[in-house]
Parts: C-alpha cells; sequence; structure tokens
C-alpha cells in the first residue's frame, strides 16, 4: 500500500523559505515520476515541481528560480525547497507520485498517490 506523508508548511513573510518533505513508504521515488502541486480554494490544483526516475526536473514559470524539487533516494523522501516566497504562494501543497518513468503527463490525472497535504501561508 503506498502512503505519502507530508510535513514542513507553515507560516513565513514574504521573503522568508520552507522546506516541504514527503515521506514514501510502499513507492520507490527513484523508479518514477513524482511531484508537487497545489491548490487554493475555489481553483483547480496546479503543477508546481517534477522530478523523474533519472532526477531530472522542472519547475513551473510561476516558481522558477525560487523553488526546487529534489529527493533523497536513501531516505525515500522527495522535497520541495521554497525560497523567496510570495503571499501568492499561499496555498495548500500536495505530494504526488505515480509510474510514468518520464514526467511527460503532469495533470493530476497522471499521479495515482497523493499525500494528505500542507498549508503554507505567506503574510505581506
Amino acid at each position: 500500500q503506498v502512503r505519502l506523508v507530508e510535513s514542513g508548511g507553515g507560516s513565513v513573510q514574504a521573503g522568508g523559505s520552507l522546506r516541504l518533505s514527503c515521506a514514501a513508504s510502499g513507492y520507490t521515488y527513484n523508479g518514477f515520476c513524482s511531484g508537487w502541486f497545489r491548490q487554493v480554494p475555489g481553483k483547480e490544483r496546479e503543477a508546481v515541481a517534477f522530478i523523474d526516475r533519472y532526477g531530472r526536473t522542472t519547475h513551473a514559470d510561476s516558481v522558477q528560480g525560487r523553488f526546487t524539487i529534489s529527493r533523497d533516494n536513501a531516505k525515500n523522501t522527495m522535497y520541495l525547497q521554497m525560497n523567496s516566497l510570495k503571499p501568492e504562494d499561499t496555498a495548500t501543497y500536495y505530494c504526488a507520485a505515480g509510474f510514468q518513468y518520464y514526467c511527460r503527463g503532469t495533470g493530476t490525472a497522471d499521479f495515482g498517490y497523493w499525500g494528505q497535504g500542507t498549508q503554507v501561508t505567506v503574510s505581506s
């Protein structure tokens, strides 16, 4: 049974940093594509960043240069380092995992497993 457990959300002032973690059980990150999404009430879940089985990463334009996705294969944990946070980054962040080798599909339907969500609030 696949389980993704997130941690690391919180409240921070604009310009600050947070690191989200997503520990997996029943799933091996370094075999497949996984990533992070975020969602605000009333809007669709938005793609943030992805990492494929070879460690190649992609980031949404809105977070490029500020956020970095990574993983620790030994700990089977994925991370999202968020720097220079802005109020518009406020959202619930979800980690996601699936069985694509490469991140060709980056919609919510391309991932079958989700973390519980962690709230990130950035104040101005």
